[in-house]
């Protein structure tokens, strides 16, 4: 609904704002990947309710360390808490909770690094703030599937991928690529004989898939 063709959608979750940005006219041509892992996606019986308790809990312990004031247990997130709060207080959280609260700063870090690189054309920044985005994910979040992350290993050591990282809550599904369409075919078989190599059972479920971006769904 919000997106448009060879526009980023920066989005605030916060108060649903947001920005469509078009693709500066010195940005280098560029096509999207999607290597669907053969596993499916479920979040029941995943880390993924567990990794949002540890950052609300992180959330909580920040706002009690510092003083801040705050509510209910439920309604804590970091994105009420400054990250000059996270740096000051840090080491006296848990290390899981320290961990999952330095990934969201590190994203959040990264999601302004990004607009600016979009802004400025370089899709090369852009791709490897992606690919920093996975490598958070693993090993600071702790998410992701033996599958996916072995994906995502092959895809940042594929000639011609700006740059990648599994989508979703992360935990099975698919990874999604940003990549240089002259490298279109030799990415695609590249990914494949890697990753069914390293997966031969999920030869048939596996699937790759290159694609454009487009207008969203338009209601009228």
């Amino acid at each position: 609904m919000y997106c448009r063709k060879d526009h980023l959608l920066y989005l605030d979750t916060a108060d649903d704002s947001y920005e469509r940005i078009p693709a500066s006219s010195s940005m280098k041509p560029y096509k999207i990947a999607i290597f669907f892992s053969g596993v499916e996606r479920t979040l029941a019986g995943s880390g993924y309710n567990l990794r949002v308790d540890e950052c609300k809990s992180a959330a909580y312990d920040l706002m009690a360390f510092s003083g801040m004031s705050y509510g209910k247990y439920a309604d804590a997130v970091l994105r009420q808490v400054p990250s000059e709060v996270f740096e000051q207080y840090k080491d006296r959280l848990p290390e899981n909770f320290r961990k999952r609260a330095e990934h969201f700063y590190g994203e959040s870090a990264r999601v302004e690094a990004g607009v600016k690189a979009w802004r400025e054309g370089d899709i090369e920044t852009f791709g490897q703030l992606i690919s920093q985005s996975g490598h958070s994910s693993i090993h600071l979040y702790e998410s992701g599937s033996d599958e996916l992350r072995t994906m995502y290993e092959i895809m940042n050591r594929t000639k011609g991928i700006y740059g990648g990282r599994f989508s979703g809550a992360g935990f099975k599904g698919c990874c999604m690529a940003l990549i240089d369409p002259d490298y279109e075919e030799e990415i695609v078989q590249q990914v494949t004989k890697e990753y069914l190599s390293a997966f031969p059972k999920l030869e048939g479920k596996y699937s790759a898939y290159i694609c454009e971006s487009a207008d969203g769904v338009v209601m009228k």
